[in-house]
């Protein structure tokens, strides 16, 4: 069985930080689906699996290092889904993450009208399904498998060299 090289693997990897960003903002721009916080929070490691990537790819120096880095990301965005699956699964309560914009502590009529016009969504809605899943439940099986390959290739590195 032929062995995958950490280059096509970093590749694959660009490749779908790119599509779960992109399907992001689809979801939310064109299929007009208003994320919550963690949604918008969840977003991040993949920012920074396209950099930590790119500058590897681009550079071709610091393979080694930005395969642990990549491993760090994707177990880290796996902690920050499986909060957020547990938020919506009600074995977790709802914390202040959720209510980044609040502004309760004016009760003036025109703040309150303000914030009863704004949609803000709940972390514990779930407001898309794919497959019957969440987006936070597919994010936290898709993220922890990026960080056992990504660990994996780090292990291995001098292999698959």
């Amino acid at each position: 069985m032929s062995k995958i090289k950490n280059k096509t693997t970093l590749n694959l990897i660009l490749i779908f930080s790119v599509f779960a960003l992109i399907a992001a903002y689809f979801i939310q721009y064109i299929l007009k689906h208003q994320p919550c916080n963690l949604c918008l929070i969840e977003r991040i490691p993949y920012i920074f699996s396209i950099i930590v990537t790119s500058i590897c790819l681009f550079t071709r120096k610091f393979e080694k290092f930005s395969l642990i880095i990549l491993s760090l990301i994707f177990f880290s965005a796996t902690l920050i889904a499986f909060y957020h699956f547990g938020i919506e699964q009600g074995f977790i309560k709802e914390s202040l993450v959720c209510n980044l914009n609040d502004e309760n502590n004016s009760l003036s009529k025109e703040a309150l009208l303000r914030q009863l016009k704004e949609l803000s969504v709940s972390c514990k809605d779930v407001t898309f399904k794919i497959f019957g899943l969440s987006l936070a439940t597919l994010n936290v099986f898709i993220t922890l498998v990026l960080g056992v390959i990504t660990t994996k290739l780090f292990l291995t590195y001098d292999e698959n060299k």
